[in-house]
């Protein structure tokens, strides 16, 4: 781990809402902290013991999470499981509908992990109900966006000041 105080915002998207949230997010957060956003496939373990705490972001699909963000999570688990402990997080989740399995699946990985969560999860719905709309590229309004922003700021901020 870093003595710097570091956020890292891993996130996955297949249609663009996601990674727009944790551009927002990013571009908040890096106002306050150091901070890297990262591709789910690109993060290493080095790269989850470099930072002091998460932003995890993804889309959910038929009430999961993405399988890339899974996947994420199953490479890391174990590498890093034991020296993260303690450490703060919070979640995004892009969803047609719902969310919340997507956010429980997060939140179950983030308790194995011991991390502490210090936010409620943030899930923008996008409305998408038929398959044309579920696949379609996803442009999210500014109210949305800088809900975001507001989330990476706030968990930026608290991890310069250490107060998570």
């Amino acid at each position: 781990m870093t003595e710097i105080p570091t956020l890292l915002i891993v996130w996955h998207s297949r249609t663009g809402a996601a990674k727009a949230m944790a551009q927002a997010a990013f571009e908040a957060a890096a106002g306050e902290c150091t901070a890297r956003m990262l591709a789910a496939d690109d993060v290493q373990p080095e790269d989850m013991l470099w930072a002091t705490g998460y932003l995890f972001v993804c889309p959910e699909n038929l009430a999961s999470m993405t399988g890339a963000m899974k996947e994420f999570f199953d490479r890391h688990y174990y590498p890093v499981l034991g020296r993260i402990e303690g450490r703060p997080y919070a979640a995004m989740v892009a969803a047609g509908s719902d969310g919340q399995g997507a956010v429980r699946q997060i939140e179950r990985i983030a308790t194995g992990w011991r991390l502490r969560r210090i936010a409620d999860s943030l899930i923008v719905c996008t409305d998408a109900q038929t398959p044309e709309a579920i696949a379609a590229p996803k442009r999210l309004g500014a109210t949305d966006l800088a809900r975001c922003g507001e989330l990476g700021a706030m968990l930026g901020a608290g991890v310069a000041m250490g107060i998570f």
